[in-house]
Formats: C-alpha cells, structure tokens, sequence
C-alpha cells in the first residue's frame, strides 16, 4: 500500500483522499483553509469567503459521471448526498412517457445541488475514515525530492522524484504526491523552480462574464413553472436557471466579457429586469420565491490544461495532478466535478503503479478527459464569438438538432449523452436514427428557422440604466 500526499481539500482532493483510503492506502490530505463543509448549508454557501474558489457559489448541475464514481466507490456518500436535499433528475423526466428502456439509459440522470452539498457529504466521509488523516490550516509550502539526484535530471537520468511536501520547517514523505490545489495551484512553480523541465499548460480565454442569482421557493407559494425549457437566449446572451437542493435555484445569465451592458447586471433590480425579458428565468422568477443572494459574478474565465509530461516523458515522477490542477473548464457545461472524480476513481485504482511510474496515468487522462477539454475549448470558441457579435445562427439543421431533442426521446438521448459525457458529439449524434428523428421533425415544421426567445438588443438597452 502507497503513502499519499494530497494538496488541496476541494472535491478533487477529498475524492482522492477517499477514494484512496477505502483501498486501503495510507493518505494526508493538505488543506490551507482551517473551514470545511459542515451541516449549516445555508451559511456555508452564502456566509464562507472563499476567493481562491469563486465557482463555489455558482449554479452546478452534477453530471452522471458523478453519480456513477459516488455510486461505485463510496455508495455512502450518495446517499448522504440525497439526505442533505440533492434531487435526482431524469433526462426522459420531459417528457410525460418515458421511452422504451435502452442500455446505458439508467446513467442519464442529473443529480440537482449546490457544489457545497457535494463537499459536505465527501467532508463527512473523510472524517470518518480511518486511513485518511486531514490537516487543515496547514498550507503546504514545496516539494521534497530524492537526495542525490537534481531536480533536473541529468543526460539520461530521467526526471527528479518527489518524495514528499513541506509544510513550515517539517517534511511529510509519500510514495505520491496529488496535486488537486485548484486552478492557481502553486506546484508548477515549484517544479520550475526545483530545476524540472516546465509543465505543458494549454490555456483559451472564455471571454463570457458568469452571473447568478440564488432564490428559495416559498413553502406556501407555487412550486413548479410546469414543463419548461431551463434555457432561453438572445443573439448577445444567454439565460438559465438551475433547480437545486432544499427548494433553491439560480437563475444565470451568460454575457460576452465586451459587453457594455455587463457592469450593470450586477446591481439586483437591473440583472431580475433582464431576467424577466427571458421566457425559461421569467417562468421561475414569476414563482415569488425569496432572493437568497446579490448578483454573483464570474469572469476572467478560461480553459485551462496543465500536462506533467512532455514530448520526452513525465516532468516529474511520484507527483500528479488532477481536479482543476489538471483540467479546468469554464462552468457552463458543468464538466469540473465529473472530471475530477474520474481522475478520483483512477488513480484510487492505481495508486502504486502511479507512484512507480505516473506515465500510465497521464496516458489515460490524456484519452480519457482531454477530449472533453477540446470540445469544451471550441463550443467556447464558438459561442463567444456569437455574443460578441450578436450573431444569428444560420445553420438550420443544427437549430433543428437542438431543438428536436424535446419533442424526440432518440435525439434526447443522444443529446443527453453528450451533456454527460458519455459519447461525444460526433459519437452520438451522427447516427443514422438521429438523422431520420432530425429530419423527420423539419419535415413537419417546413417553417422553421432558427430564432431566438430572448430580447431584442433594444429591449435588452431599455432595462439597463444608461
């Protein structure tokens, strides 16, 4: 059995840790901030600063990879996570019949909760496991390497091996180290700075602002806009809303970064006036629930992937990295919890030829997670160059494909596939059954062309104070 060092106790690092501990593995899980998840919700989600995460506070919706690695690995923990108020929900819940059952169906299912829900069930597990010892408030400072050998490795030598992390003046050895400390992780730099060749960092600017706001149904009010799309749009914007845990939901909008208009939508009255010109958030809105928060926003986003191997090998042996460390995308997709409890689960399963030799492990992130980094890097590419520009779509087909999956169980299935990164798109769409379901809806509808039930930019102007 392996010794883990792990940096970070977000999703990524408590999955890890464990994941790890059930096998058996001895694990020290690193974590600078002295606060966890706890059993006050409320207060955890909107009363904890926490400025090195700001998508703690944003909507998620917690995609079937996550159901399936809680439900295999820690079967304990999902079930914690529906008693603390997390909701299951079926894709095929649209429609009043559910489809005849295909294989694989049972997994399309969206689990609807806060991330802090998420966080306090794992926080919970991990303290009642025996193997894993968690050291808060203890910010970790380097890494160790093996004496004798430089960090860079001489001709020949191979990389440098991390043997351990240093917190103050006091070393902790480990077989593996596990970076999971988030998007601003320090360990690259200290990699650099110990002599290792550089990590490979792939870095595309999602040039869209994220903005939300948290609402709870009333117990004596309406419960339920009926059978509505979550989602609406305009040329120049996005909007949404996130059914969540214990009554809430968020309602978001998604603007591009060059927007005039965006510095405004973060005052209350102006973001619910814009809301309300959606149809999907105006439906919920007109539900009189009670606002839980102000105006959250996100921006400065990005995709970001941070390789510890290059053309000539791993950087560095007895260290990678996983959660955002690795792979981190912006949150419209919704992609960071599942990648994280992937890599989670894989290296749980692995953890001692990881130590011995990390190149197994970053081969399988690179076929097994990376693809969804790509296509997450041009849907972004995509669609923020459609905000910006306030463009329409002119592919009628596509229009159709996104359109059909609601009246169509074979193009929802496909659809819902995709969104929880089960088959990519080119996997699950281009099929012949899509094709005839596609073409078949067009054919009834020879008027349709793509639109938008969003604002007009005029009405968009009208509500934001000049």
């Amino acid at each position: 059995m392996a010794r883990v060092a792990v940096i970070g106790g977000g999703i990524g690092g408590l999955g890890v840790a464990l994941m790890l501990g059930r096998r058996g593995h001895t694990v020290t899980l690193f974590e600078q901030d002295v606060r966890e998840a706890g059993d006050d919700l409320h207060r955890d989600f909107f009363h904890w600063d926490r400025p090195r995460v700001p998508q703690a506070v944003q909507p998620h919706s917690l995609l079937a990879p996550v159901r399936a690695v809680l439900l295999a690995e820690v079967p304990d923990v999902y079930a914690d996570l529906l008693a603390r108020g997390a909701r299951e929900y079926h894709e095929f819940d649209w429609f009043d019949e559910r489809p005849p059952h295909r294989a694989g169906d049972e997994e399309l299912v969206t689990l609807r909760t806060r991330r802090i829900v998420l966080e306090a069930a794992l926080a919970s597990a991990v303290r009642r496991e025996a193997g894993v010892e968690v050291r808060r408030g203890r910010r970790v400072d380097g890494l160790a390497f093996a004496k004798g050998r430089s960090a860079g490795g001489g001709r020949g030598a191979g990389p440098a091996r991390v043997t351990g992390v240093v917190t103050g003046r006091e070393t902790h050895p480990a077989d593996l180290v596990v970076d999971a400390a988030g998007r601003r992780s320090p360990v690259p730099g200290w990699l650099v700075a110990a002599g290792c060749r550089p990590p490979v960092v792939e870095s595309h600017r999602a040039r869209i602002a994220y903005l939300c706001r948290w609402y709870r149904l009333r117990e004596d009010g309406p419960r339920d806009p009926g059978r509505l799309r979550n989602g609406s749009s305009a040329p120049f914007a996005l909007a949404g809303v996130f059914p969540s845990d214990n009554d809430t939901f968020a309602v978001n909008v998604v603007v591009s970064t060059a927007d005039p208009t965006r510095g405004a939508l973060t005052d209350s009255a102006v973001f619910e006036a814009v809301a309300r010109s959606f149809p999907a958030t105006a439906a919920w809105l007109d539900l009189a629930a009670e606002p839980l928060s102000d105006v959250l926003a996100m921006a400065g986003l990005d995709n970001r992937w941070t390789s510890l191997v290059d053309e000539d090998g791993p950087v560095v042996d007895g260290l990678v990295n996983a959660g955002d460390s690795l792979v981190h995308t912006n949150p419209t997709l919704g992609h960071g919890a599942a990648l994280a409890l992937r890599a989670a689960q894989y290296l749980a399963g692995r953890a001692e030829e990881t130590a011995a030799d990390p190149r197994g492990y970053h081969d399988w992130t690179a076929r097994a997670l990376r693809p969804w980094f790509d296509a997450q890097v041009t849907a972004d590419r995509v669609g923020g160059q459609r905000l910006a520009e306030s463009a329409e779509s002119a592919d009628r087909r596509a229009a159709a494909l996104a359109a059909c999956a609601f009246d169509d169980p074979v193009v929802m299935r496909a659809r819902a596939q995709v969104r929880h990164l089960l088959r990519t798109p080119g996997e699950a769409y281009a099929t012949e059954e899509v094709d005839r379901s596609v073409t078949a809806w067009l054919a009834a509808r020879p008027e349709f062309e793509p639109t938008h039930d969003g604002p007009t930019r005029a009405q968009w102007e009208a509500l934001v104070p000049a």
